[in-house]
């Protein structure tokens, strides 16, 4: 049996070939005949799964994630500085990467008005039993300016998405600026496309300074209110940003975004519950309690941000200490944990009692475990072993639940390890490939040798 490290390298590689498929994915023509719609994708475009499937069983996935689409250009900022051996993702990453900017200053131009404007001509050709999942015309004559940036998601030959859906959600260009920072950073960009970033980059936080304050939903499109995973990378965004401005000559803009950056940051503070020992995930409109309130969305959250800060990074004993609330409630929920190996570490999910497919693990979810692990090895002084070995025991549990084909789906099943739910989940590649880095970054700080390019922001 191979070593977990030969596994991951193995694995790895996989993880580039596979997600690189849901980038530019133009060779793939998807149809919704109930919609009476033929998406064609354009380049840039970036699909959550690049499986054409209609929730029969599987979901339809086949859509520009404003979310997804920058963690997976990110994963890709990775491969570029770190390529799989005989494969060239790292090559073709700039080109991907260029394409995905044209693609998201597109959207920019859409337009709901003239889709509400034009309803007398495509609602009729929508079949009967499809019309009550359409948009009302009054919310899509909404959908100008401002509000493109909080769609959540478009279909992937960039037109406006049709359907009802769990909108505004604010964590997108948050996301995209961090990505898009971080690309420029890492990379030799060509003059036009550095414009062309900068002037997305301005949209996005302006947007995320203006409009953070604002109710939206959560991660999981499912809740309104103000969420720490919105927060969070919003916080980071105006931080990274601000610095970003300051060295561009617009030293009123950065002030601006650092204020509200710790305004933020402030806020979180807020979310922490002492009595129970954890950072809550959200903070409802209603005012209501959330049964969601314990959520892996946390933990994806800190691992976005400032790997040297104190608080609500990977160094942040309450965002472990969360983990660890995490790690007690599915060890006691899920039957794949119980008498596990004591190799393995516990298999996660979103929160307790989901009930989106089989309620199961996610991959991403496990991941994102196992790479707070490795990225607070690296930040921290000591304990740097136990952390370690923290997250290989995660990362086994992953390789327990991974075919030998190395595909990944979205979840395995909580009671038979089974793969449910999206076919090859970009963003479980996109964990994955963080996730290794974030381990190779961590042996090479423990051994001396680097370990290559910090996977941090």
């Amino acid at each position: 049996m191979a070593t977990l490290s030969e596994w991951v390298d193995r694995q790895y590689a996989h993880a580039a070939r596979q997600m690189v498929r849901s980038i530019s994915p133009v060779g793939i023509v998807k149809t919704r005949p109930g919609f009476d719609q033929v998406i064609h994708p354009a380049p840039g475009a970036v699909v959550a799964s690049p499986v054409p499937a209609s929730y029969d069983p599987d979901p339809d996935y086949f859509f520009h994630w404003y979310r997804d689409s920058a963690i997976v250009i990110d994963a890709l900022r990775v491969l570029h500085e770190q390529p799989p051996a005989g494969h060239e993702a790292g090559e073709e990453a700039p080109r991907l990467f260029a394409q995905f900017v044209r693609f998201s200053e597109s959207l920019s131009r859409l337009d709901g008005r003239k889709l509400a404007a034009a309803s007398g001509e495509w609602r009729p050709r929508v079949a009967t039993d499809f019309a009550q999942f359409l948009r009302p015309d009054a919310e899509l004559q909404r959908v100008h300016g401002d509000a493109i940036a909080g769609e959540t998601r478009v279909n992937a030959d960039g037109s406006l998405d049709i359907s009802n859906w769990g909108r505004p959600q604010n964590d997108g260009p948050a996301l995209r600026a961090l990505t898009i920072l971080r690309w420029m950073r890492s990379a030799s960009l060509g003059a036009e496309l550095q414009r062309a970033c900068g002037g997305l980059l301005r949209e996005d936080l302006r947007f995320t300074r203006d409009h953070w304050r604002e109710p939206c939903y959560d991660i999981w499109e499912e809740e309104r209110g103000l969420h720490y995973f919105t927060l969070h990378v919003g916080a980071q965004a105006l931080e990274d940003g601000a610095a970003w401005l300051d060295a561009h000559g617009e030293p009123a803009e950065a002030h601006s975004c650092r204020l509200e950056s710790q305004a933020i940051r402030d806020r979180l503070d807020e979310y922490w519950l002492a009595d129970r020992g954890y950072y809550r995930s959200r903070v409802l409109e209603s005012g209501a309690p959330s049964a969601k309130e314990l959520d892996i969305a946390v933990v994806l959250a800190a691992l976005q941000g400032d790997d040297d800060r104190a608080t609500h990074s990977v160094r942040d004993p309450r965002i472990h200490a969360t983990l660890g609330v995490l790690d007690s409630v599915f060890e006691a929920d899920y039957p794949i944990n119980h008498a596990r190996p004591a190799a393995r570490g516990p298999a996660l999910g979103r929160y307790r009692a989901d009930r989106y497919y089989s309620g199961g693990a996610y991959y991403f979810s496990t991941l994102a475990a196992a790479e707070l692990c490795f990225r607070a090895a690296r930040s921290r002084s000591g304990g740097r072993d136990a952390l370690l070995a923290r997250g290989d025991r995660y990362l086994e549990t992953v390789r327990a639940y991974t075919p030998e084909s190395g595909d990944m789906s979205e979840q395995f099943d909580q009671r038979t390890g089974e793969q449910t739910s999206a076919k090859h989940l970009a963003w479980s590649y996109a964990a994955f490939i963080s996730c290794a880095a974030a381990r190779r970054a961590a042996i090479g700080h423990r051994d001396g040798s680097g370990g290559g390019p910090r996977p941090a922001p």
